[in-house]
């Protein structure tokens, strides 16, 4: 290749294209518009009386997301797509009467002339999801939650009432919820020291594996254990679970290792699901490892894959052991406890026994150190396949995180205030929902398995040109693009979602 730049130039457009850099965008906006997340927005939440509504605000921050924006400045980027920017405003006033058209020119003062709002705006929209009188409430040291305030309570009902509408569209009766938390580092002076030892939030979610959605979310300082008010978290995303499920099955790691919460589980004390079965990670203890080193027989654990059981170089068994905070009663729950061990591939030299720390628990038996790992379950499985069933959670839900913060805007929070951050993450919950809403309803087939970075190069980020013919937008891509017959697919599926009655 010869060595220097190649002879080309950048100019500026001398007069409006209507060119678009999103041209796989508005699929989203039809979706939203027919899964009715704007009128979600506008029943739940009632921040601006003047100028901007609070769907205008919360859709643009969602599209920001999808786009690939992970900060407020990035929306002049937005304003800038003249292509997009159209077909926004077509979207805004579709089917609206002359008198609410007339009714949404009088919220301004002024004429109106961007079609997203400004990053001024929307800092100042943010601000009011925080609440200083509850963050006076904090004390040093100790593990807090602010309650939140009605704006921020108005967000997860607009994400509760967004699944229901899925729901309705994809009946599913079985709900396995996954329940973690997950570091977001930051820069911010106000932000509080996580585990790991830097400046983070640690926000705690739930997450509905069979639905692959974000049911709840609740934004939290660094310094909150993952296990803080567990059950409580529990309960509230029982509550939002739509209609039409009727089974619920609960796993989590160490950080859910807490007993109110088992037995709110085995006693079944939820009115609407009852017994809950669950698989946890439990703590290995002292008084666990010596349970383990009892055991005697010990059975490989096998991983099916097209049909065959596969061994994972693993070795379970039950273990007998009873915990001393249930064993107080006769009425406590009594549960199974499973050990597994993994040979250590590298053994520790002789001599150098307890010089090397590892981020795991061991053991030795039998003159050889294995890896080893607990989990407490009320489930009636057999062990290679519960723990199978344990850890696809390790898979989804956590790989669901690294997609908040690095594939959305989640991983750069916009300010020193909580109350912002927390609308700002709850908002992002939000975009990920559509794009999973939009996997599942309107893609399907291979794209199900896509990180929202696949779906942003080969969908959403195409070039193209709107143009506005015989009272209607067309948006033309380039010839013989791949993308176009998937786009049309899916809109053709959106338009049949919109035939389904919403009561």
């Amino acid at each position: 290749m010869p060595q220097g730049v190649l002879s080309y130039k950048y100019e500026q457009e001398k007069q409006a294209s209507g060119m678009t850099a999103l041209a796989g965008l508005p699929v989203y906006l039809d979706l939203a518009s027919v899964l009715g997340l704007g009128d979600h927005v506008r029943t739940h939440l009632t921040v601006k009386a003047q100028g901007w509504t609070d769907e205008q605000v919360i859709l643009s921050l969602i599209l920001l997301n999808l786009a690939g924006g992970d900060c407020v400045d990035d929306l002049k980027i937005l304003e800038k797509d003249e292509g997009f920017c159209k077909v926004l405003a077509s979207v805004e006033t579709k089917g609206l009467s002359r008198q609410k058209r007339r009714a949404m020119q009088r919220r301004w003062r002024k004429e109106q002339h961007r079609s997203v709002p400004s990053p001024s705006a929307v800092f100042r929209y943010l601000e009011a999801f925080h609440d200083p009188l509850e963050e006076a409430k904090r004390e040093k040291g100790k593990a807090f939650i602010p309650v939140p305030n009605e704006h921020l309570s108005g967000l997860v009902r607009v994400n509760r009432d967004f699944g229901a509408s899925v729901q309705m569209r994809h009946p599913s009766r079985d709900a396995t919820l996954d329940m973690d938390a997950t570091l977001v580092a930051t820069e911010k002076a106000d932000a509080l020291f996580g585990y790991k030892g830097y400046r983070a939030y640690q926000p705690f979610n739930v997450w509905w594996a069979e639905k692959e959605l974000v049911l709840h979310s609740e934004f939290r300082d660094g310094n909150v254990p993952a296990g803080f008010e567990q059950l409580r978290m529990l309960k509230e995303s029982l509550d939002l679970l739509p209609e039409g499920v009727t089974k619920v099955y609960l796993r989590s790691d160490t950080a859910g290792y807490q007993h109110d919460l088992l037995r709110y589980c085995e006693k079944g004390e939820n009115k609407r699901f009852g017994r809950i079965e669950f698989a946890i990670g439990c703590d290995v203890t002292k008084e666990f490892r010596k349970a383990v080193a009892e055991v005697e027989e010990w059975k490989p654990a096998t991983k099916e894959i097209d049909g065959q059981n596969v061994a994972t170089g693993k070795e379970w068994a039950e273990v007998c052991f009873v915990p001393a905070a249930i064993c107080h009663s006769n009425k406590d729950p009594v549960y199974r406890y499973i050990a597994t061990r993994e040979l250590l591939a590298q053994q520790t030299l002789p001599g150098m026994e307890g010089t090397v720390e590892l981020p795991f628990q061991t053991l030795t038996m039998e003159a050889k150190r294995y890896k080893i790992f607990g989990i407490v379950t009320n489930r009636d499985m057999e062990g290679s396949a519960l723990i199978t069933w344990l850890h696809e959670r390790c898979g989804k839900s956590e790989e669901a995180h690294a997609v908040m913060k690095e594939d959305l805007a989640g991983g750069k929070l916009p300010s020193g205030n909580f109350g912002e951050n927390a609308a700002w993450w709850g908002i992002m919950i939000l975009a990920f929902n559509l794009n999973a809403a939009m996997k599942e309803l309107a893609l399907g087939g291979s794209w199900v398995a896509r990180r929202m970075k696949a779906i942003r190069f080969s969908l959403i980020g195409l070039p193209g040109r709107v143009v506005s013919h015989a009272r209607e937008m067309v948006i033309r891509l380039a010839k013989d693009h791949p993308s176009l017959k998937v786009l049309l697919d899916a809109r053709q599926r959106i338009m049949e979602l919109g035939c389904v009655p919403s009561g």
